[in-house]
């Protein structure tokens, strides 16, 4: 169906050198957008190949505009952007200090705002519309355990999905999200081989479909939201997380 279609597109995915990122930045390749891929290290080779990829630090207060910039140069036509890039980085609740809790804010939140801006003002300067997804979590909605810094971080990027969508809807761009559930990516991979036995096994039970998710799993959302077919949808949330959060229980 063409409605599903990006031909014609072009596409910045941060933080996709591996995880959740990558996985969409290759669907979106496949679904025929031109892409630019972004991350921390050196060009991974599981990167398209014909796709862009600039390497920064989200971190500093000048890298978002920056990447928008590099991301033009090599995708004139950029009309899309997947706002991933973010990380964990708490500690137990009591041992929190400023400097981790402006590390998650600065790279979870602040990054992201200021990548929708510098997006949004190119694509205003040239009244061309727009689409922007911005990767949050089930953590966004549920509170977890030593996990506040990142929980306040997703929370946030569910309103500002919501209030990015109110701004920028007159100048035709819709703004939407996705908030995957437990996948298995890098970041979470190492936790889950140390409590395999047990707290896994607890999630494997409360998760309706029975598995943790892959990152691949996270990709049609995406493909979709930025996609023809949902030309008349802004200001939404689809979350991906094979109905853990759905039931109270799950499987006993």
């Amino acid at each position: 169906m063409k409605a599903f279609s990006l031909e014609g597109r072009a596409a910045l995915v941060t933080g996709s050198s591996q995880g959740i990122g990558l996985a969409i930045a290759q669907g979106l390749h496949e679904a025929g957008a031109g892409m630019v891929c972004h991350g921390r290290q050196e060009r991974p080779s599981e990167v398209p190949e014909r796709a862009a990829y600039v390497s920064c630090d989200l971190g500093s207060s000048s890298a978002p505009a920056l990447l928008i910039e590099k991301a033009i140069a090599a995708e004139p036509g950029l009309d899309t952007l997947v706002c991933n890039a973010g990380s964990f980085f708490d500690v137990p609740f009591l041992e929190m200090t400023p400097e981790h809790w402006e590390k998650t804010m600065c790279l979870n939140l602040r990054a992201t705002f200021f990548l929708v801006q510098a997006f949004a003002r190119q694509l205003i300067g040239r009244g061309a519309p727009g689409s922007v997804v911005i990767v949050s979590s089930t953590n966004g909605f549920q509170g977890e355990a030593d996990s506040v810094a990142y929980d306040t971080s997703k929370g946030g990027l569910v309103m500002m999905t919501r209030s990015l969508a109110v701004s920028l809807a007159p100048h035709r761009i819709r703004v939407n999200g996705i908030a995957p559930g437990l996948i298995r990516t890098p970041l979470t991979g190492t936790w889950m081989e140390t409590r395999a036995d047990d707290l896994l096994k607890h999630y494997k039970k409360k998760i309706l479909l029975g598995n943790v998710g892959k990152p691949e799993d996270c990709t049609g959302a995406v493909i979709f939201l930025c996609s023809p077919a949902a030309s008349y949808i802004t200001g939404e949330i689809i979350v991906i997380d094979g109905g853990l959060t759905v039931g109270q229980v799950g499987r006993l």
